[in-house]
């Protein structure tokens, strides 16, 4: 009905501008046909009526689509667009294709064959003058590519066969993680930027795919969740996965050096030599022994290792304190919901507990998020698993007294004892602790030995892991419980 009043209206005010005779009724009545009283219509500017008629319908017409269609095509392109998208910017189509490609077995390796098959990389153009930039680069980031050397020339001619957006992004990726991007083309540098600023999104949400609930007990993966939030860390580091592989006497790779200001492989060669073969015994040597170190061995200037030893002060370190049991009970029986309480805090040497990660070859705005999950490395299986940040300290404080008042009510405790354990909370909080909270059903009787991992996204080498045993006892008829005390967590730093 207002669809066609509107065209009615049009259709009178286009008669009065074209019209000799409607015109003047217009103007004296304010109606084409000469009807007095009360009308209702659209109001037209004078300059309009002062028009001949086709000027006027000209002019009307394209007010109408200046005013009325323009707007309505941007909003149908934006609701189209909007459709395909979730709520954290990424698409739909990303999601399912990264679903259908998540396996429980995905090795950290494999892990950028999935991450690159984003429907939002797919997008991206490939044009006819990439082809010569590119053959460069794959000759530049080839040993990064895990092609079998005993058959290159197959290996080479099966990566070529891949989709030419897949080979792109592979390519794109490898040289910011080699940083080989100063070679890059204007075009492909455009490609890049795009590539790295979508980079964050999409891994948090492959982390999400990785942590769905998919066992017959409703549990997660662990194995693909560790390998994707190991790709955020390279990817903001600028570091080559293949750093982070275990060799000379090493554990956990040269990876961690590489995120350091003036660190190459041949530093990290240099001061190997002096028996410091993990990033932990660098970290825990005194400010002067590391000076000595990089200055007299490493060969760097005064000057730089002053901004390695700013670089080590924001460098977080992190401990987590968990504990599970169930509500009101001394022990936990098989079936029972289990609530797991877990403190996580940060520490850094600068004093500092809301800091961005330093990341320079990183060439946009990034926070520092970690990931604690409860596992259990058995079976890989996640139990629970969250997202932490510590950069606003007020809401994790509102978070955390309302969780804390909440499970004081439930237990029945007096309004003494909860204000005491809401202070306590708050107290922590602001020292740069954060309360991670989350309840599961307990599995069959028997002693499990779990493991609490704490992930950052940003960085490399601050991981941490718990592990503790979570003991089940077998339900009873009569309901009775007995508790008995295990052996405490035992605190492991790097994964």
């Amino acid at each position: 009905e207002a669809h066609t009043y509107f065209v009615e209206s049009i259709s009178k005010a286009y008669q009065a501008l074209t019209d000799p005779i409607s015109r003047e009724n217009y103007e004296k009545y304010g109606h084409p046909d000469g009807r007095q009283g009360f009308q209702m219509g659209i109001a037209l500017p004078k300059f309009l009526l002062n028009m001949d008629g086709a000027s006027g319908g000209i002019m009307l017409l394209g007010i109408v689509g200046l005013c009325i269609l323009f707007p309505l095509m941007i909003a149908v392109i934006y609701l189209s667009r909007s459709s395909k998208y979730t709520g954290n910017y990424v698409m739909h189509q990303t999601l399912s294709t990264y679903y259908y490609f998540m396996k429980p077995s995905l090795a950290p390796s494999k892990v950028m064959d999935v991450f690159i098959k984003a429907a939002e990389y797919m997008e991206m153009p490939v044009r006819r003058s990439d082809d010569e930039p590119l053959q460069k680069l794959f000759v530049a980031v080839r040993s990064e590519l895990n092609l079998d050397l005993k058959n290159i020339r197959t290996e080479q001619a099966k990566f070529w066969k891949q989709h030419p957006s897949l080979v792109k992004m592979e390519l794109l990726i490898q040289a910011h993680l080699t940083r080989e991007s100063f070679a890059l083309t204007p075009a492909l540098v455009k490609d890049y930027r795009h590539m790295l600023e979508l980079a964050p999104r999409l891994l948090e949400e492959l982390v999400k795919i990785a942590l769905l609930p998919r066992s017959p007990n409703g549990f997660g993966w662990l194995r693909p969740a560790i390998g994707v939030v190991e790709l955020s860390q390279s990817i903001i580091q600028a570091v080559p996965l293949s750093a982070r592989k275990a060799g000379g006497g090493n554990s956990e790779g040269i990876a961690p050096f590489l995120q350091l200001p003036h660190f190459t492989e041949a530093t990290v060669k240099k001061i190997a030599r002096k028996k410091i073969r993990a990033f932990q015994e660098l970290c825990d040597m005194s400010e002067v022994e590391r000076a000595t170190l990089l200055t007299q061995v490493a060969g760097l200037s005064e000057e730089e290792a002053r901004d390695v030893e700013l670089v080590l002060e924001m460098i977080p370190t992190v401990e987590v304190d968990i504990k599970c049991e169930t509500e009101g009970e001394e022990g936990i029986q098989e079936g029972d919901v289990v609530t797991m309480y877990a403190w996580v805090s940060l520490q850094r040497r600068s004093g500092l507990t809301a800091a961005l990660p330093h990341a320079p070859f990183y060439p946009f705005h990034r926070e520092e998020n970690f990931w604690l999950l409860l596992a259990d490395t058995a079976s890989n299986e996640v139990w629970l698993s969250q997202k932490i940040s510590f950069m606003d300290e007020a809401t994790a404080i509102t978070a955390a007294s309302k969780a804390i008042q909440d499970t004081q009510e439930a237990l029945g405790a007096s309004p003494k004892e909860i204000g005491i354990a809401v202070r306590e909370a708050v107290d922590r909080v602001k020292k740069g602790s954060r309360l991670v909270m989350g309840k599961f059903q307990a599995p069959s009787e028997g002693n499990h030995n779990l493991t609490s991992f704490c992930l950052c996204d940003a960085w490399i080498g601050c991981d941490s892991k718990t592990s503790f045993k979570l003991k089940v006892l077998k339900r009873s008829r009569a309901g009775t419980r007995t508790y008995v005390p295990e052996e405490g967590p035992v605190a492991e730093d790097g994964i």
